[in-house]
């Protein structure tokens, strides 16, 4: 089980990332009665996936230490910097983005802004659960 730890959390992370931006905000614009709503709504889940990235990338860094002599030093070495870049995005996001968006400051820029970083994070995320996934028995966290 520890050893495909690295695997669920990598998973949990792109996965959350995929349903929440991809599926159930699109969801909430096209069925809640007012945009506003929406947006609330949206502000919501996207603050508790910000909590879900960082938890997944903590987990990650943590078995990729505590792996580290066993772990090839390049795969390992390029996968933390991508779980790393990717929890600054999610801070990014969540403590410079998101405040406004909800305070409405151009919003056009700013949402642009933030699906791009969103967008960007996703792929860090496929680029640490790619590897995982497709190895059988040797990780290399």
């Amino acid at each position: 089980m520890t050893e495909r730890l690295p695997v669920y959390a990598a998973a949990l992370w792109w996965g959350s990332l995929s349903v929440i931006g991809f599926m159930a905000v699109p969801l909430l614009f096209a069925n809640l009665p007012s945009k506003a709503l929406a947006g609330h709504a949206a502000a919501h889940l996207f603050a508790a996936q910000t909590w879900v990235s960082l938890a997944c990338g903590l987990v990650l860094l943590l078995v990729y230490k505590q792996n580290r002599a066993l772990a090839p030093a390049h795969p390992a070495r390029i996968a933390i910097v991508f779980v790393v870049f990717g929890m600054l995005l999610a801070l990014l996001l969540e403590y410079a983005v998101a405040p406004r968006i909800v305070a409405r400051q151009n919003l056009r820029l700013w949402h642009s802004l933030g699906a791009a970083l969103y967008v960007v994070q996703w792929l860090c995320a496929a680029v640490v659960l790619w590897p995982l996934a497709g190895r059988r028995g040797d990780t290399y966290p």
